[in-house]
């Protein structure tokens, strides 16, 4: 089926665009990761910069309010940005779990001595790899939900309920990033790092509900729409 003018313009405007800067950054983050293991440093590279794509996602909206421009409940841009993100989220969780374990169950199970059952995982490594695995399901949920069909078949309010779930998406990412911060005692960069993109993320968040607020008090001042 040959792809419609509207797709093949997001192709080159969007995605073409979004491959060559994730790549670069990809590459980059992994050059810069000080270790031996392949397989951390590209967990290190898709954590770092899916954490990045996922902040971009959501701040395109409070960008559109102060710059006031049309803030729609999707856009091609903003999906797009999204769908990048969900996939890098996922790559990362693939990639992750291959780093610490052969046994890949331990990652959620631990034995109990003696006997050799197994029970869920209640320590703070379970915790990181609990909240990873649920950030990785809702990730794969809005990248299946990023399109016209569903929009259509959900109806503008129940499709934006669940795009909201990009918020609970980076609760869950910082939990997660928060936990193996002190679980493997993270160089000052990785946690500088981790920061900055959260700060980011939250100044660009606060930044667009004052505009809003601030249009709210003032009608004659319109950010034409809302975070």
């Amino acid at each position: 089926m040959p792809l419609s003018r509207r797709m093949r313009s997001r192709i080159v405007r969007h995605h073409l665009p979004l491959a060559v800067v994730t790549l670069a950054a990809l590459l980059a983050v992994y050059v810069l990761v000080p270790s031996k293991n392949p397989k951390f440093r590209w967990s290190m590279a898709t954590a770092y910069v899916g954490l990045a794509l996922i902040g971009a996602t959501l701040a395109l909206g409070p960008l559109n309010v102060l710059r006031r421009r049309p803030n729609p409940v999707s856009s091609d841009l903003r999906r797009d940005v999204g769908i990048w993100a969900g996939v890098l989220s996922i790559v990362h969780f693939v990639v992750g779990w291959q780093v610490h374990m052969k046994h890949r169950y331990l990652y959620w199970l631990r034995e109990v001595k003696d006997t050799g059952a197994l029970r869920p995982r209640t320590d703070l490594f379970g915790f990181a790899n609990y909240t990873g695995l649920v950030a990785t399901i809702i990730a794969a949920v809005l990248v299946a939900l990023s399109n016209d069909y569903f929009l259509r078949r959900l109806g503008t309010t129940r499709w934006k309920w669940w795009q909201r779930w990009n918020y609970g998406l980076l609760a869950l990412v910082v939990a997660h990033g928060v936990a193996f911060q002190v679980i493997e005692k993270r160089r000052i960069a990785y946690v500088v790092g981790f920061t900055a993109l959260l700060a980011a993320t939250a100044a660009m968040q606060y930044l667009g509900v004052r505009a809003v607020r601030g249009a709210a008090a003032n009608p004659k001042t319109s950010t034409r729409g809302t975070v």
